[in-house]
């Protein structure tokens, strides 16, 4: 039996963050699969945004050093197919970041060509990108696969700079949505 309809974890989350930020907006859910989870609206569905929803459970707590946790809020990992990100139809992705430890709620709301040119840049052999996003307590957001021990310390401690992997412009940016509502 196919289930006549399902929402995983994040395009609810996602959804429930709009609904809760943006009063004026409507949020659909597309009956078939396109590249796209979640369409939004404004309220007289003259202007659309389309996203494409990713999420991860929290990584911090199962697989990080103790001197980590303390300054992390979450730890994401996502397996991202460049073929499908550079075909990608939605005008962005957003990256959920749920710590379970903390009870933290974070997005990652990026245009699909800049991550594109960023997982590029960071990681350029890999037809299969495996990209790690790392929210701190000073909310800034890093790509942080790859790095070596000493970056992820200085990472953790607010004390890291490399523009290729900040991702932090990005972080809880919902100023798209924002754009969509005040049109």
């Amino acid at each position: 039996m196919r289930p006549l309809f399902t929402v995983h974890a994040g395009e609810y989350l996602v959804a429930s963050e709009i609904e809760r930020r943006f009063k004026r907006t409507n949020v659909w859910v597309p009956s078939r699969d396109t590249g796209v989870d979640l369409l939004v609206t404004d309220r007289r569905t003259r202007r659309a945004l389309s996203l494409q929803v990713k999420f991860s459970k929290d990584f911090l707590a199962t697989h990080m050093e103790p001197a980590f946790q303390k300054q992390l809020r979450a730890c994401g990992w996502w397996t991202i197919d460049r073929v499908k990100l550079a075909k990608s139809p939605a005008d962005y992705w957003v990256f959920v970041l749920q710590g379970f430890a903390n009870r933290t709620l974070d997005f990652v709301i990026v245009p699909p060509r800049e991550l594109a040119k960023r997982l590029t840049s960071i990681h350029p052999r890999d037809k299969k990108v495996h990209t790690y996003l790392w929210v701190t307590e000073a909310r800034r957001c890093w790509e942080a696969r790859g790095t070596r021990k000493t970056d992820q310390l200085l990472l953790a401690h607010g004390e890291y700079v490399n523009r290729r992997r900040d991702f932090t412009p990005w972080l809880n940016n919902w100023g798209p949505i924002l754009r969509l509502n005040r049109g």
